[in-house]
């Protein structure tokens, strides 16, 4: 009866990771939260300063955190909601224009994935990231 009851308990662990080690294996090495697009291009806050008013932000943070805060004439686009938003960043966009997408903070990689939909899907040019995002522009806007 011992004997059965152990097997049992161990089947079912068995059968509860299941669906994690299939994860595991099939993401193995490409986590999606750490892996950066290969083609972004980052820029510092210092030279986005020096571009001046040719800066068009773009905000890859969820709409909530957009509706909380954001850099002064930012436009919201991220992949939740990317077709709803894309015709006002389109709309403002223009070719001499620098296209700045930034997320949350450093760790965040939305604004890279945002900034590589934009080349590709989008065919903008002049898309750079500001890979400290909103947490290092708010440390470093002027008070």
């Amino acid at each position: 009866m011992r004997a059965s009851v152990l097997r049992q308990v161990v089947i079912l662990i068995g059968l509860a990771f299941l669906p994690a080690i299939g994860q595991a294996l099939y993401f193995r090495g490409h986590p999606g939260w750490q892996k950066r697009p290969a083609d972004s291009s980052e820029v510092t806050l210092a030279q986005t300063k020096k571009w001046g008013a040719m800066v068009l932000w773009v905000d890859a943070r969820p709409n909530e955190e957009f509706a909380r805060g954001h850099i002064p004439g930012a436009l919201a686009l991220n992949e939740d909601d990317w077709n709803g938003l894309l015709p006002q960043v389109l709309a403002a966009w223009s070719p001499e224009r620098k296209l700045v997408v930034y997320c949350s903070r450093k760790s965040c990689n939305a604004s890279h994935a945002v900034a590589e939909r934009l080349r590709h899907e989008a065919g903008l040019k002049n898309v750079d990231v500001l890979p400290g995002g909103w947490e290092e522009w708010k440390e470093n806007a002027p008070r």
